[in-house]
């Protein structure tokens, strides 16, 4: 259960339109940024959000099940921002690589004019008696 867990908002967004509001083109990027870094998706379910108007499309949230955890996001098309989440996970080896690898392929197709982003270690063991 060890592994690396990313979150990251991004804000003022200047990519192309689709990434913030098309859920086939966002998940076709996302299942490839995942394979690109050499992780298993073994599901991706995105959701196309209606826009408040006829003109105004809506956002998308997104996830895609990774055989060692997820990568899932949000958009926000209204306001230019995008949240972002990678946890990569794997008990015999160290995956943080690849966690950032897709988390800076995702970041770079919304193109952030400013970007918050933390990192949680998870899972550390701690030497001593197995819990009950």
């Amino acid at each position: 259960m060890n592994g690396l867990h990313l979150s990251a908002e991004l804000h003022a967004c200047a990519g192309p339109a689709r990434w913030m509001t098309d859920a086939r083109h966002l998940r076709e990027a996302a299942v490839q940024a995942v394979a690109e870094a050499g992780l298993q998706a073994v599901g991706a379910v995105f959701h196309q959000f209606p826009g408040r108007t006829p003109d105004e499309p809506g956002g998308v949230t997104g996830v895609v099940l990774l055989a060692e955890s997820h990568l899932a996001l949000h958009t926000w098309p209204e306001l230019a921002t995008v949240t972002l989440d990678v946890y990569v996970c794997n008990r015999s080896g160290d995956h943080s690589d690849r966690a950032r690898q897709v988390m800076a392929v995702m970041q770079a197709l919304f193109q952030p004019g400013r970007t918050e982003q933390r990192e949680v270690i998870r899972g550390a063991v701690v030497p001593g008696p197995a819990p009950r």
